[in-house]
């Protein structure tokens, strides 16, 4: 039990890590693209549009498998195919944001791309990033928890869910508690923290509704 928990730590905090900094990524480059003009929209989004037509999962454990396994190599493959999420929900809602009048009359007043950005884009952007970190916190983890069962996460002699089922695995028949309990731990967090994200989307939207 002690090791599983210590796997805890691993990996949720690796899936922390990963979605963190795909969210950062992901909003500065939907926000490149929806201020930037329509040259940098079309580069970022056929660029996100290109990172989108492949699988999550595949392409990352293409890119592990050609960097070798290691934390390193773990952290890049996920980070590198999870952040066009966020890429388009900052676009979209950056562009709709353009011709509002506070954001009109800030332009008008002189303020830089960047200044807008910080005090009228990122706030309005928070809720629903919010959101979507959630989910793709989630899907870290199951990523994680999957290419440490293929053997191109975390190495011996850290734990970790998916390598710790990876281990298990040749024991299944004659002690199955050993990938039962790393496989409950992966199913029971992400069911948590999916749970967690819809009933945020949900409190957002009674305070949306609620407003004159």
């Amino acid at each position: 039990m002690s090791r599983l928990l210590h796997g805890a730590k691993w990996t949720i905090g690796i899936a922390f890590l990963i979605s963190l900094v795909g969210l950062l990524v992901g909003t500065l480059i939907g926000l490149v693209a929806a201020l930037g003009g329509r040259v940098m929209d079309w580069v970022c989004m056929r660029t996100t549009d290109t990172f989108l037509a492949f699988p999550d999962l595949v392409a990352a454990v293409v890119i592990a498998g050609v960097l070798g396994a290691g934390t390193g190599s773990l952290i890049f493959a996920l980070t590198i195919t999870g952040w066009m999420r966020y890429a388009r929900v900052a676009r979209g809602i950056g562009l709709s944001l353009q011709n509002r009048g506070y954001v009109v009359q800030a332009r008008l007043a002189g303020l830089s791309a960047l200044a807008i950005a910080r005090w009228h884009y990122i706030p309005a952007l928070l809720p629903s990033l919010t959101v979507v970190w959630t989910g793709m916190f989630a899907r870290a983890i199951l990523g994680i928890s999957a290419l440490g069962f293929l053997g191109f996460g975390v190495q011996p002699p850290m734990p970790e869910w998916g390598s710790m089922l990876l281990d298990a695995r040749i024991h299944m028949r004659s002690t199955p508690l050993q990938m039962i309990w790393p496989g409950l731990a992966v199913v029971c967090s992400v069911l948590a923290i999916n749970l967690a994200g819809d009933a945020l989307r949900d409190a957002l939207a009674q305070n949306d509704d609620q407003i004159p």
